[in-house]
């Protein structure tokens, strides 16, 4: 890789100490965002050099098989009763750049779309989910009234309240809003939505900055009047969104303004005028964070993760791209500097969001937050509706395909965000399992039922999961039908031994309502003398002489309890890497958590109780089959391997305690008999 110019690092380092001492200098969030933005704009090509990732092998771990693959998470569309009322408005903001207008077609080349962008997207680096590709609703084009039906309907099922649509005006002229005024003449739509004013330049570089304008804005105090006036027909529209009865109408950044407290004054004044009444007025907290009173404002809107906290990532990388000029950063982080955000004094309307990437717009240059997630977002999404009570509260965003902020269903994950959404208006409850759930993977149809037995004998009132291979199905439904005990047999491809199995059908059983989970398997490990013995070890320290009821009960007494392995099988990894630490490194990069530190353990034979919310990293892992290699009897190395030896390693990392059960001696040395 060619290194960056003298001059490039020269001006980098000074951007570096230049934030440095800016950070340092005492002002007010509001003044310090608008000397942010100033100097930015001016000088526009300074940037910190990235911090560089390794490159990764020619081995690397990646699928070569398919863009539009189903990560563990995925889940399909589903309908499931709504509060009523709701706890509290959600609004998602809306890009409507999704058909062709004259201007882009002129700018950008004929037929472009923001489809042309997404599409084009390739991984950067090892676990880099690009390109994001749509789902259920397809490649739409908006200028087709049925697709912003289809939209609504979508959003109302999974309980969104609105739509805010970013509206292009440039001084007396419009960009992208047939579909605005399609929604606004179609009275069948059953949702309500508002405006955010996008008053920024439109650039080439898609980010708000100055730097090769295709359009400019045109700020006036006409200008001022020639805007409310031609939006006047939206806010009077009975759909349209309000707050206190006032139509809500926003502002994305009012700093552009020659004078915004004037803007506000005029707006209002003509409203006043022309039988609308009062106006509810609010700026986006994309750029900078002035006193919405300061300004004639009524309030702010947050924006993760525009003016987040940013934590980098980017050094812990397995480059697929040697030239990668972007950078990753710590979705996690950035929320969790939202959460922990004291309120301004002003009235602010709360925001989260949903994932961010924009490699889709900067090619190998983009700004990805990594791992992002739905149930993280869905807590966030709890804690923020709890505080707003009956405020609105604002998601980034509906569609923003091109940087990475989507609740519509993807190829990859389905509809688990928009799963994540609902399930954050319902109560809340704390976990409270009622019956143990058993999920065992057969592939030796022979001892299924023996393990069947064992199970029903101990857990009589558990319910119980089978899963299996096509090619071993049959043997399995066959065994199964013959034992009293009911069992759902779920089948999968022959990838990732009983890992990526378990994986695949505790992600769906969470969503029903499952919490504990006792993991079996049909172990024979036929390259051993002793491989019957292991397991009947296993199961027996699991479940015999009343093990399993007491297991159950440990988990419902404790709730940071995350595993329960058998006695004597929690051994030393460094000590049984094999050829497992490569793989363990680039699975824990993916995670986003620290690799096992050298008195780690595993919990050898990948049988034990476990609480499925200590596992989430790895449930919201955007693993796929193709992580896993075909299976050809290898005895190590391979990506199950890997997970097999970091179970326990999420559950502490996620801060969830682990311990040894039943009979047996706990080792934590050199002289396990089963390696």
């Amino acid at each position: 890789m060619t290194p960056p110019p003298l001059t490039r690092r020269v001006r980098s380092a000074l951007f570096v100490a230049l934030r440095t001492v800016f950070r340092a200098i005492p002002m007010s969030e509001a003044q310090r965002d608008l000397w942010r933005s100033r100097f930015l704009r001016q000088f526009q090509t300074v940037r910190p050099l990235p911090a560089q990732g390794q490159v990764a092998s020619r081995y690397e771990r990646r699928p070569h098989v398919r863009a539009d693959e189903r990560c563990i998470g995925y889940l399909e569309y589903s309908e499931e009763p709504l509060p009523d009322p709701l706890p509290a408005t959600l609004v998602a903001f809306y890009l409507p750049q999704f058909h062709t207008i004259p201007e882009n077609d002129e700018w950008w080349g004929k037929g472009f779309t923001e489809w042309r962008n997404v599409t084009r997207a390739l991984p950067q680096f090892e676990g880099h989910l690009q390109p994001r590709l749509p789902g259920d609703l397809g490649f739409y084009d908006l200028r087709n009234p049925q697709v912003m039906r289809d939209q609504a309907k979508l959003a109302k099922t999974y309980g969104l309240s609105a739509f805010c649509f970013y509206f292009y005006w440039f001084g007396g002229k419009t960009l992208l809003e047939e579909p605005l005024s399609n929604w606004l003449n179609d009275k069948s739509i059953d949702f309500q939505y508002c405006l955010c004013w996008a008053n920024e330049n439109w650039t080439r570089r898609w980010d708000g900055r100055d730097d090769e304008v295709l359009i400019a804005q045109k700020h006036s105090p006409e200008d001022d009047i020639a805007f409310i006036s031609h939006v006047a027909n939206y806010l009077r529209d009975p759909r349209y969104l309000r707050v206190d009865g006032k139509p809500m109408l926003l502002l994305y950044r009012p700093m552009l303004l020659p004078d915004p407290k004037a803007t506000a004054e005029r707006w209002r004044t003509w409203c006043r005028e022309n039988n609308i009444g009062e106006i509810h007025l609010a700026y986006v907290q994309s750029f900078e964070r002035p006193d919405a009173g300061s300004i004639g404002f009524d309030a702010a809107v947050e924006f993760p993760p525009s003016l987040g906290v940013d934590v980098d990532a980017t050094a812990r990388q397995a480059l697929l791209n040697p030239d990668y000029a972007g950078q990753t950063l710590s979705w996690r982080a950035m929320a969790d500097g939202f959460v922990r955000r004291q309120p301004p004094a002003y009235h602010l309307h709360r925001g989260v969001n949903c994932g961010w990437d924009n490699e889709a717009r900067r090619a190998g240059c983009g700004r990805t937050y990594l791992h992002a997630t739905p149930t993280q977002y869905g807590r966030w999404l709890r804690d923020l509706i709890e505080l707003q009570q009956d405020r609105p509260v604002f998601i980034n965003a509906w569609n923003e395909w091109a940087e990475g902020a989507v609740l519509e269903p993807d190829a990859a994950w389905g509809h688990a965000w928009l799963h994540a959404t609902r399930r954050a208006l319902a109560p809340s409850a704390h976990e409270t399992p009622i019956r143990p759930c058993v999920v065992v993977h057969a592939w030796y149809a022979d001892v299924l039922g023996e393990l069947l037995d064992a199970v029903h004998h101990a857990l009589p009132n558990a319910r119980i999961v089978v899963t299996t291979t096509p090619e071993r199905a049959a043997a399995v439904q066959t065994v199964a039908e013959r034992h009293p005990h009911p069992t759902e047999i779920v089948i999968y491809e022959n990838r990732g031994r009983d890992l990526l199995p378990f994986l695949r059908v505790v992600r769906r059983l969470h969503h029903e309502g499952e919490a504990i989970v006792l993991k079996l398997h049909t172990k024979k490990s036929p390259h051993r003398s002793d491989g019957d013995t292991w397991r009947d070890n296993m199961v027996r320290s699991l479940l015999a002489d009343g093990r399993g009821v007491s297991a159950f009960q440990a988990f419902s007494t404790n709730a940071r309890l995350g595993l329960l392995v058998p006695a004597g099988h929690e051994v030393p990894i460094a000590y049984y890497w094999g050829a497992n630490a490569a793989n363990v490194e680039r699975l824990c990069t993916r995670l986003g958590i620290a690799a096992p530190g050298h008195d780690a353990t595993f919990a050898s034979g990948s049988m034990y109780w476990l609480r499925l919310a200590a596992i989430m990293p790895l449930l919201d892992a955007t693993l796929t089959s193709s992580d896993f290699e075909i299976e050809t009897g290898q005895l190590d190395g391979t990506i199950a391997h890997a997970l097999e030896r970091i179970i326990l390693h999420v559950a502490k990392a996620n801060g969830y305690a682990v311990a040894e059960f039943g009979v047996g001696t706990a080792l934590h040395r050199t002289n396990y008999p089963y390696a």
